[in-house]
């Protein structure tokens, strides 16, 4: 019997289950495992009420989605914003399972967060909301069932709110539930920026393959939060030149390189750690259209779609963000020729550098940043290199490509584990 395909109108969520469905059938997965890997293990909805700086009672809605443990623990970050909703939760899980599976590490996907604009709220509020975040999905975090780390909006001091809460609760340190610590907390060098750093690395890797400079290469980077700006910071220091980057308040683009260490010092003095009124590069419209060579989305989802991807100019993409390219987007820009590095695979630095963080935590014994960093390197470079070959030898798209590994690995443990709970 043909497995009844499930669809969504959330256009994250829709575009994982599509490509999901599309490898599905592509690699022949059996019914049964396609219904399974189609759904989430556990869904949970919290309210979190508060009692802001004013003395109002404001409740926020909380999520965290386990989409599946065949291989490890859930993984998967924990981010506030505004547009945070289940559906959005749960797509970016199931690219947290194929993210895990594909970097090789032994874990699962799992993704959470609260409906909240950050920017609207003091930082004693944003304690509030962590704690009874945290602590009303105790039963959910362990160091081996559920293990998250920061996302959009959170950071490493909402992580020691998440501990301390939970080590409280429990009467016990519990360091290794949580991972993007800060480094004098059970954190480890190297974490913060190693997503960036991952990406960076598959941009490096995409230009040896093609034949092509790093010293002669444009970077135009979507995003200057700490994604993007260490994605901008690596690949300045490999002599590429950035000529665009980006946050919230605008497209800031300059034709003779932008001064990243500029950047980084304007959004340091910056009480929202922002790039207004950064005076290094002129406004644009958009640097997603900005003309470069490798264009770098780092910031939300759903980004390059049907009606934007026709417009960017960029020869090579390296996606930083979670789903920022649309199923139709994706279409488009195959037609032009565009080859585009799948976020799953170009951002899993972050997860990568988490597992050795918790690692660490589990063991008691930290390494050095250069430990840390070449251990990353070499796995994201032979990640990078295994997709590519594979894309080669079944000649397919490297979104493709990374999705039939993954999947295949996903299947396997889930297959061997068999049906129970």
């Amino acid at each position: 019997m043909a497995v009844e395909k499930r669809t969504s109108s959330n256009p994250e969520l829709n575009t994982a289950l599509q490509n999901f469905y599309g490898a599905a059938e592509e690699m022949g997965l059996s019914d049964g495992l396609t219904e399974i890997l189609s759904h989430s293990e556990r869904k949970f909805c919290i309210s979190i009420p508060v009692e802001m700086d004013d003395g109002t009672i404001k409740v926020f809605d909380g999520y965290r989605v386990q989409h599946n443990t065949a291989i490890g623990p859930a993984k998967g970050g924990i981010r506030y914003d505004k547009e945070v909703n289940l559906d959005e939760c749960e797509a970016l899980a199931i690219a947290m399972t194929w993210k895990c599976a594909l970097a090789g590490i032994p874990y699962g996907g799992g993704k959470g967060g609260v409906s909240v604009d950050v920017l609207k709220i003091s930082k004693r509020e944003k304690e509030k909301i962590s704690r009874t975040y945290v602590a009303r999905l105790d039963k959910a975090f362990g160091a081996w069932n559920d293990i998250p780390a920061p996302d959009m909006g959170t950071d490493g001091q909402v992580m020691v709110w998440f501990i301390d809460t939970l080590s409280k609760m429990r009467n016990q340190l519990e360091p290794g539930i949580f991972t993007g610590k800060p480094v004098n907390f059970w954190g480890s060098l190297g974490r913060n920026e190693a997503t960036g750093l991952g990406i960076s690395t598959c941009a490096l890797e995409l230009l040896k393959t093609v034949g092509k400079d790093p010293k002669n290469t444009t970077v135009a980077v979507q995003g200057f939060g700490n994604v993007g700006s260490f994605a901008a910071k690596f690949m300045d220091e490999a002599g590429s030149k950035v000529v665009g980057i980006s946050d919230i308040t605008g497209s800031y683009y300059n034709a003779n390189g932008i001064d990243i260490k500029a950047a980084f010092e304007h959004i340091g003095k910056h009480p929202k750690k922002l790039l207004e009124g950064f005076a290094g590069g002129e406004k644009i419209e958009e640097v997603l259209f900005a003309d470069c060579d490798i264009l770098m989305p780092c910031a939300a989802g759903n980004q390059i779609t049907k009606d934007t991807a026709d417009k960017i100019k960029a020869k090579y993409i390296c996606e930083g963000a979670n789903y920022p390219t649309t199923t139709e987007g994706d279409e488009i820009l195959a037609k032009k020729g565009i080859i585009a590095v799948p976020d799953f695979l170009a951002n899993s630095g972050g997860v990568i550098g988490s597992y050795f963080e918790w690692c660490q935590d589990l063991s008691g014994f930290f390494w050095s940043r250069e430990e840390y960093n070449k251990r990353l390197v070499n796995i994201m470079g032979s990640n990078f290199r295994d997709v590519w070959a594979y894309s080669q030898e079944k000649n397919v798209k490297m979104r493709r490509a990374a999705f039939l590994k993954a999947i295949q690995r996903v299947a396997e443990r889930s297959e061997l584990r068999g049906i129970f709970l």
